[in-house]
């Protein structure tokens, strides 16, 4: 049985995909793939069988592809298609590894701008005194805050950036401000990284298949701009984290280097307007996925 993808269906008609996915659903077909359909929001509400209600049982197994969800959320769903007799091809471990700062960070530490971590909860951010001693490792300059998942980067100057990591009254306050905005949607804590220069001309995001990269296109926040990095490097600290789907975000820095601002799961990666990802979708759908019907999720590899 080949690759199958769940996307995620239209909450307004549950029968069909959501818009946003309609023509990446139409690529899967076009390449022989089953594509079922997740009800997104009953899955973060907790109710998993009104979510797979139109997965058909042993079906799979399956990519997902479709809008992010929480690590803990995306272990139910595993779970649940299992239950079904289905399996998804990027188990809930990977997912957490490509998805999360913390899980990617150590393979790609050279490539990526210095950073350090809290774990922690919605609601008051760590003290000022913890937030200097995870600033400390840094060095001096100035730095980005972000969740385990995402920046505020459009709230550039309130809730992003910190002129100076030296500086712990700066720093608290720029948390304090991401804190009160993310509310409950923080994902895993505190993210603390080194600021670094880049130059004009946008961000190139890598599609990655166990290892392989299939297809370049822009950041969906720059489509109109594609520059072309060097993946010598990449190449192998994605074969290194053993992940059988990811992205990778990519700028070149001021002195020529070229940098990876960001890994994400592939699967809920987004694609820029205008983007041909007929490559890609041929890969996905032909991708190996022998032994992943019935391995339960506890034993779930990528």
């Amino acid at each position: 049985m080949g690759a199958g993808f769940v996307f995620c269906a239209d909450p307004l008609r549950a029968s069909r995909t959501d818009p946003v996915f309609a023509e990446e659903a139409a690529l899967a077909r076009e390449h022989g793939a089953a594509v079922a359909l997740l009800d997104h929001d009953a899955l973060l509400a907790g109710d998993t069988a009104a979510a797979l209600a139109r997965v058909r049982r042993d079906s799979g197994p399956y990519w997902y592809r479709g809008w992010m969800m929480p690590a803990a959320v995306y272990e139910t769903l595993e779970r649940g298609l299992y239950e079904r007799g289905c399996a998804l091809l990027t188990g809930a471990g990977a997912y957490r590894r490509a998805h999360e700062l913390p899980g990617w960070y150590e393979e790609f530490a050279h490539l990526t701008p210095r950073s350090g971590w809290q774990a922690g909860q919605p609601g008051a951010p760590p003290a000022q005194d913890e937030l200097a001693a995870l600033a400390a490792p840094l060095g001096t300059g100035p730095g980005v805050v972000k969740d385990f998942v995402k920046s505020r980067k459009h709230e550039w100057d309130e809730a992003c950036f910190v002129p100076e990591l030296t500086d712990p009254a700066g720093v608290a306050a720029v948390v304090g401000r991401f804190f009160a905005l993310q509310e409950d949607s923080l994902a895993g804590g505190v993210v603390l990284r080194a600021y670094e220069r880049f130059v004009p001309g946008g961000e190139a995001r890598v599609w990655w298949l166990d290892g392989r990269p299939v297809l370049t296109t822009a950041h969906p926040d720059t489509p109109g701009r594609l520059p072309e990095p060097e993946l010598g490097a990449v190449r192998v600290a994605v074969r290194a984290l053993g992940c059988r789907f990811v992205t990778t975000d990519m700028a070149l820095r001021e002195d020529g280097a070229w940098r990876v601002v960001e890994v994400g799961d592939g699967q809920v990666s987004g694609l820029p307007a205008g983007a041909d990802a007929t490559e890609l979708f041929a890969a996905l759908a032909g991708a190996d996925s022998s032994g992943q019907r019935r391995r339960p999720p506890s034993e779930s590899m990528t």
